[in-house]
């Protein structure tokens, strides 16, 4: 279940082409999926399945398949429906029979408890790696990442920058605003670096671009995109204002510039410092 959107979402699949089924959503009430999900009731249908009201087509139409019987389960937890279990054409016939539902109501009991504890554990990882302030990485992230980077010996692009006197918006603005801003700077560099690259939140005011497979010259270019959106952005405009900011860049690569993480974190760093030392609003390429 997709709880935000409210509908299902195919996790797993035997028996047919799970590719096509990748960017499926079935909504509540709609086929017998669906309507499992939305009452938190099991279902048993085991013969004239195509007249059955609650039956829909638009799977078998999609995969070429021919749903004759379907037992639906619902997978709870509290009471709250988090996925349902469907088992379609059986060849069992005993297992198509009321009497089996109570054994398969403790099978989806357990399958739930499984899918809520993965859930869980997923977040946990998640929430490690994460920035709270911005929602981007974090930087045990970044150390995780740059790893095993390094281990498959990768051409590895680095992009330092920091936001230019970003203090005097928190002095103007305080602290809860200035995190606020913080988030609107990382969502614009998120809008100008590609879906391979990863942003992280190194401090303070200050971020690093991760990119691999890529050179310091690709890197420079890619970054001359963020500086110029940055240059052109207006920042907390929900909060009535207009505050303006630049960046500075520091941009290096491995194994061009570099050896390990260590020194292409550093030659990165340097960069963006002198970068800062040139005037601010500048990228300096190691």
């Amino acid at each position: 279940m997709d709880e935000e959107r409210q509908e299902l979402y195919f996790e797993l699949v035997v028996g047919l082409e799970c590719e096509k089924l990748t960017d499926v959503r079935i909504k509540l009430y709609e086929g017998i999926a669906g309507t499992v999900a939305a009452t938190g009731k099991p279902l048993l249908v085991d013969c004239d399945i195509e007249n059955d009201p609650r039956f829909s087509k638009k799977i078998d139409e999609l995969t070429g398949f021919t749903t004759r019987s379907v037992i639906c389960m619902p997978l709870k937890i509290n009471e709250r429906v988090i996925g349902v279990l469907e088992i379609i054409n059986i060849k069992n016939i005993d297992l198509f029979k009321e009497e089996s539902l109570p054994f398969l109501a403790i099978l989806a009991e357990f399958m739930a408890i499984a899918i809520t504890n993965a859930r869980n554990f997923k977040k946990i990882e998640f929430l490690a790696i994460t920035d709270d302030v911005t929602g981007f990485y974090n930087t045990r992230f970044l150390h995780e990442h740059l790893d095993k980077l390094l281990e498959q010996e990768k051409n590895i692009a680095l992009a330092f920058l920091d936001l230019d006197d970003f203090k005097k918006v928190v002095d103007a603005h305080g602290h809860l605003l200035g995190s606020k801003m913080l988030k609107e700077v990382a969502l614009i560099i998120d809008d100008n670096i590609d879906i391979c690259d990863s942003l992280v939140r190194y401090g303070g005011d200050e971020y690093v671009v991760i990119m691999p497979g890529q050179n310091k010259s690709d890197a420079y270019h890619k970054m001359i995109g963020v500086r110029l959106a940055l240059d052109n952005a207006s920042f907390l405009r929900s909060e009535g204002l207009d505050v303006k900011i630049s960046a500075s860049f520091g941009v290096a690569g491995y194994p061009e510039d570099a050896v390990d993480k260590k020194i292409l974190l550093q030659i990165a760093d340097d960069a963006m410092y002198h970068s800062k030392a040139l005037g601010k609003d500048t990228i300096t390429m190691s």
